[in-house]
């Protein structure tokens, strides 16, 4: 059964969110578009700067999430017009209809297992010229991540959330070049740390809540899951203390890929 995702919860942060998927689109080097798939298209609210930057693409979003495609929907149709589409799929076993000008994915396949056949496969699907532009949270080893553990093993649900499946830890970025190296002929891959900037009282354990954090939350009843909240709150309070002006500083390292075919 696919999980319920709450888009509210998700774009509560929306503008450190899109930082990095905005220095993805950047990177594409290509012209005369003619499909761009938004794989992992959560909510849309990236629709309008493919739009700007190929007015006359068709562009379709893929999510595996009903309540994230409601919102995408809404926020873009009608308006949207004939160019964009939306289709619920599993990114495990998606691949387009045709070779593909753009496959872009901006915080999605991180969720996706396999990815030593998934990525290969996807740029399989590109034409020539093509390009995969992938980014995605490799920040499995800070404290916001880590922790989590620690409050699993201190919950009196520990075997409980231990059933869940959590984010799995993406790869070295030399692994991810010599798995979709063979496969295309230009590859680029850098690691950026972003210094987020967050408001809000509790805000790291508030992000995490709608990401990371999820599928524990999700694995427990409303009660219990309140109660294991709180416990993880405290500790990325003390991990993420408020600076003097009220903000809370969030260090955040991505990998990004983009690889033509």
């Amino acid at each position: 059964m696919t999980a319920k995702w709450d888009p509210q919860q998700y774009l509560k942060f929306s503008g450190p969110r899109l930082r990095p998927a905005l220095d993805l689109l950047a990177q594409i080097a290509v012209e005369n578009v003619r499909t761009v798939y938004d794989l992992g298209c959560g909510p849309g609210n990236l629709t309008s700067f493919f739009k700007d930057r190929w007015p006359e693409a068709d562009i379709i979003g893929i999510d595996a999430s009903v309540e994230m495609l409601d919102r995408a929907r809404e926020a873009h149709d009608p308006a949207g017009g004939p160019q964009i589409q939306w289709q619920q799929a599993d990114l495990t076993n998606w691949r387009p209809d045709a070779p593909a000008d753009v496959l872009y994915s901006n915080a999605a396949l991180q969720w996706v297992d396999d990815h030593k056949n998934l990525l290969p496969g996807l740029a399989r699907n590109l034409r020539d010229g093509g390009v995969l532009a992938v980014q995605m949270p490799r920040n499995h080893k800070a404290p916001s991540h880590a922790l989590m553990i620690d409050t699993i093993e201190a919950s009196p649900w520990a075997d409980k959330i231990r059933g869940a499946r959590g984010l799995p830890p993406v790869m070295e970025p030399e692994d991810y070049y010599d798995l979709l190296r063979p496969h295309v002929s230009q590859l680029n891959i850098w690691e950026s740390e972003f210094l987020q900037v967050l408001e809000g009282d509790n805000a790291v354990a508030e992000w995490t809540k709608g990401s990371a954090l999820k599928p524990y939350l999700d694995a427990l009843d409303e009660d219990q899951r309140q109660v294991f909240f709180d416990d993880y709150s405290v500790r990325m309070k003390e991990a993420y203390p408020k600076r003097a002006d009220g903000k809370t500083l969030f260090p955040f390292r991505r990998i990004f890929i983009v690889a033509t075919r």
